[in-house]
Protein backbone atom coordinates (compact mmCIF):
# COMPACT_ATOMS: atom_id res chain seq x y z
CA UNK A 1 0.00 0.00 0.00
CA UNK A 2 1.48 3.39 -0.45
CA UNK A 3 2.35 5.52 2.33
CA UNK A 4 2.60 9.29 1.86
CA UNK A 5 4.95 11.78 4.42
CA UNK A 6 2.84 14.72 5.78
CA UNK A 7 4.87 17.23 3.19
CA UNK A 8 3.30 14.96 0.27
CA UNK A 9 0.52 14.54 1.26
CA UNK A 10 0.14 18.36 1.87
CA UNK A 11 1.35 18.49 -1.83
CA UNK A 12 -1.20 16.06 -2.99
CA UNK A 13 -4.02 17.86 -1.32
CA UNK A 14 -3.11 21.78 -2.54
CA UNK A 15 -2.77 22.46 1.13
CA UNK A 16 0.05 23.29 3.74
CA UNK A 17 2.06 20.71 6.03
CA UNK A 18 0.73 22.47 8.72
CA UNK A 19 -3.26 21.63 8.04
CA UNK A 20 -2.52 18.22 7.44
CA UNK A 21 -0.35 18.25 10.52
CA UNK A 22 -3.38 19.32 12.90
CA UNK A 23 -5.04 16.79 11.27
CA UNK A 24 -3.19 14.69 12.58
CA UNK A 25 -3.35 15.91 15.42
CA UNK A 26 -6.76 15.85 16.17
CA UNK A 27 -7.01 13.10 15.02
CA UNK A 28 -8.87 13.78 11.84
CA UNK A 29 -6.46 11.69 9.78
CA UNK A 30 -4.65 8.55 10.46
CA UNK A 31 -1.37 8.35 10.53
CA UNK A 32 1.70 5.52 11.31
CA UNK A 33 5.43 5.29 11.16
CA UNK A 34 7.21 4.06 8.32
CA UNK A 35 10.55 2.12 8.86
CA UNK A 36 12.96 5.62 9.64
CA UNK A 37 10.51 6.58 12.39
CA UNK A 38 8.57 9.37 9.81
CA UNK A 39 5.04 9.64 10.02
CA UNK A 40 2.92 8.80 7.10
CA UNK A 41 -0.69 8.29 5.74
CA UNK A 42 -2.13 5.57 3.86
CA UNK A 43 -2.47 6.26 0.14
CA UNK A 44 -5.85 5.22 0.66
CA UNK A 45 -6.97 7.54 3.62
CA UNK A 46 -5.50 10.22 1.76
CA UNK A 47 -7.21 9.61 -1.12
CA UNK A 48 -10.22 9.09 0.48
CA UNK A 49 -9.59 13.08 1.98
CA UNK A 50 -8.97 13.44 -1.33
CA UNK A 51 -12.28 12.57 -2.20
CA UNK A 52 -13.85 14.84 0.78
CA UNK A 53 -12.09 18.02 -0.43
CA UNK A 54 -12.98 18.46 -4.11
CA UNK A 55 -15.17 20.74 -5.06
CA UNK A 56 -14.84 21.47 -8.85
CA UNK A 57 -15.14 25.33 -9.74
CA UNK A 58 -17.72 26.22 -12.44
CA UNK A 59 -16.38 27.19 -15.99
CA UNK A 60 -18.11 30.39 -16.55
CA UNK A 61 -16.57 30.27 -20.09
CA UNK A 62 -18.40 29.30 -22.83
CA UNK A 63 -15.83 28.83 -25.73
CA UNK A 64 -14.41 25.70 -26.69
CA UNK A 65 -11.03 24.24 -26.33
CA UNK A 66 -8.75 21.69 -27.23
CA UNK A 67 -7.10 20.24 -23.63
CA UNK A 68 -3.63 18.63 -23.65
CA UNK A 69 -3.15 18.63 -19.29
CA UNK A 70 -1.42 16.68 -17.10
CA UNK A 71 -3.50 15.61 -13.61
CA UNK A 72 -1.58 14.59 -11.11
CA UNK A 73 -3.45 12.90 -7.88
CA UNK A 74 -4.42 9.88 -6.02
CA UNK A 75 -6.60 6.93 -7.20
CA UNK A 76 -9.48 7.04 -5.72
CA UNK A 77 -11.55 4.08 -6.85
CA UNK A 78 -10.23 0.95 -9.59
CA UNK A 79 -13.23 -1.28 -10.72
CA UNK A 80 -12.22 -4.72 -12.63
CA UNK A 81 -13.10 -7.46 -14.35
CA UNK A 82 -11.23 -9.83 -16.15
CA UNK A 83 -10.49 -7.90 -19.76
CA UNK A 84 -11.10 -4.11 -19.11
CA UNK A 85 -10.94 -1.74 -16.03
CA UNK A 86 -12.28 1.90 -14.99
CA UNK A 87 -9.61 3.54 -13.24
CA UNK A 88 -10.78 7.43 -11.25
CA UNK A 89 -8.27 9.72 -10.15
CA UNK A 90 -8.89 12.79 -7.67
CA UNK A 91 -6.41 15.38 -8.75
CA UNK A 92 -6.88 18.26 -6.46
CA UNK A 93 -10.66 19.91 -7.69
CA UNK A 94 -10.91 17.45 -10.41
CA UNK A 95 -12.04 13.77 -10.60
CA UNK A 96 -10.16 12.03 -13.77
CA UNK A 97 -11.96 8.38 -15.15
CA UNK A 98 -10.23 6.36 -17.55
CA UNK A 99 -10.97 3.21 -18.99
CA UNK A 100 -7.61 0.67 -19.31
CA UNK A 101 -7.03 -2.86 -19.78
CA UNK A 102 -7.03 -4.97 -16.67
CA UNK A 103 -3.25 -5.90 -17.90
CA UNK A 104 -2.08 -2.19 -17.52
CA UNK A 105 -3.82 -1.42 -14.09
CA UNK A 106 -1.81 -4.72 -12.80
CA UNK A 107 1.47 -3.48 -14.92
CA UNK A 108 1.23 -0.17 -13.32
CA UNK A 109 0.37 -1.20 -9.78
CA UNK A 110 -2.69 1.17 -9.70
CA UNK A 111 -4.92 0.37 -6.46
CA UNK A 112 -6.48 3.03 -4.43
CA UNK A 113 -4.24 5.69 -2.79
CA UNK A 114 -1.75 5.42 -5.76
CA UNK A 115 -0.14 8.37 -6.95
CA UNK A 116 -0.75 8.54 -10.38
CA UNK A 117 -0.62 10.64 -13.81
CA UNK A 118 -3.60 11.63 -16.11
CA UNK A 119 -2.61 12.95 -19.53
CA UNK A 120 -5.63 13.96 -21.62
CA UNK A 121 -5.46 14.43 -24.99
CA UNK A 122 -8.46 14.90 -27.25
CA UNK A 123 -10.99 12.01 -25.29
CA UNK A 124 -8.05 9.72 -24.65
CA UNK A 125 -6.71 9.75 -20.96
CA UNK A 126 -3.05 7.92 -20.01
CA UNK A 127 -2.01 6.54 -16.44
CA UNK A 128 0.61 7.39 -15.56
CA UNK A 129 2.99 6.52 -11.95
CA UNK A 130 6.58 8.18 -10.98
CA UNK A 131 9.12 5.85 -11.99
CA UNK A 132 7.79 3.77 -14.52
CA UNK A 133 5.80 0.56 -14.62
CA UNK A 134 6.13 -1.60 -11.44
Amino acid sequence: MAQYRISEAAQLLGISDDTVRRWVDSADLDVSMDDSGRRVIAGADLAARAVELAQAPRDPSTVGRSARNRFVGLVTRVVMDQVMAQVEIQAGPHRVVSLLSAEAVHELGLEVGSLAVAVVKATNVIIETPGGTQ
